[in-house]
């Protein structure tokens, strides 16, 4: 008898020890991952992936730096930016465009809110292997912030448009 107890013993404290098995397999989603506050040295942040508008065209801008992140969204309707100052996704409204382009967007677009003033200058090249937008083969994004430094940043990307 005594056997049998030692046994049942040692499994019983294993079994406290032990995550239940509904603990192992849970698949609960993991926790976002914060958005870096700056980008190959630049305090401006990555944005985390966009989707197309359902209406309209959005402009997707990485940097021409080494890590190549996604740092803005420009769309159409609304006529916005989306970005990371400082690591925090902000949306400003488009203030002023100008210059040739394409797609629903001009070649210098100026966007503010709060104590931010940005611009973005771009060429855009409608081509025949695009459809239903444009490559964006060179830019820069000026962030300009009330008491602080500007920052540039070289930008490429393309424009997608919904039908």
């Amino acid at each position: 008898m005594k056997r049998l107890l030692i046994p049942a013993v040692i499994l019983a404290n294993l079994a406290a020890a032990t995550p239940s098995l509904a603990q192992k397999t849970d698949k609960s989603t993991p926790a976002p991952t914060p958005l870096a506050t700056a980008v190959d040295g630049l305090p401006i942040g990555a944005i985390p992936k966009q989707e197309l508008p359902e209406k309209g065209c959005a402009a997707f801008l990485w940097t021409k730096t080494p890590s190549g992140a996604l740092v803005v969204m420009l769309t159409s309707d609304p006529a916005q930016i989306r970005f990371a100052p400082g690591g925090v996704v902000t949306d400003l409204v488009r203030t002023t465009q100008s210059g040739l382009g394409g797609a629903g967007f001009a070649g210098n677009t100026e966007y503010a809110g709060a104590d931010l003033h940005v611009v973005v200058d771009m060429e855009i090249l409608l081509r025949d292997d695009l459809k239903e937008g444009a490559a964006v083969p060179v830019g820069t994004l000026r962030v300009d912030r009330v008491g602080q430094d500007s920052i540039i940043v070289p930008v490429a990307g393309i424009i997608g448009c919904s039908s």
